[in-house]
């Protein structure tokens, strides 16, 4: 497993964790750059990656799976055609109720497909006291203080 220095750790976790059912991995701390170079050359099989959302919506996360974007975003070189499809229909779709379904679909190909094994998603809580108004929460966890007051 190829990671950064960061996440050495947490690799070395996920290594002892594969042994015991019979998978041995290799941790291999490695430069960032250099880890963008082998991910982004099809040169890394398994290695440990984040993504973070630009935008609120499930299309940002699922067109790392679409298999006519090349890496980045495709780091895994994810293809399956009954996924394309989805995808591009969700992507096409104007109806929110229709596209979230469809959306819903794609991911559940991608896990049953398996080319990544979610860790964790993170969940933010703001912990704001009684006399502060106008701090609003947001679906990408910017910090958006122009209308937050001291009551």
């Amino acid at each position: 497993m190829l990671t950064i220095s960061i996440y050495a750790d947490f690799g070395n976790f996920i290594a002892r964790q594969l042994e015991e059912i019979g998978l041995p991995v290799q941790v291999e701390v490695v430069q960032k750059s250099l880890l963008f170079e082998m991910t982004s050359g099809s040169k890394a099989a398994f290695f440990r990656g984040g993504w973070i959302a630009d935008y609120p919506d499930a299309e940002n996360y699922l067109s790392v799976f679409y298999s006519k974007n090349p890496a980045p975003p495709n780091y895994t070189r994810y293809k399956n055609p009954a996924f394309d499809r989805v995808f591009e229909q969700a992507i096409r779709e104007t109806n929110d109720s229709i596209r979230y379904t469809l959306y819903r679909k794609a991911d559940q190909l991608v896990m049953d497909d398996a080319p990544v094994i979610p860790l964790w998603y993170d969940k933010v809580i703001h912990l704001v006291q009684k006399n502060i108004s106008g701090f609003p929460s947001n679906a990408l966890n910017l910090l958006e203080l122009r209308k937050t007051k001291i009551n």
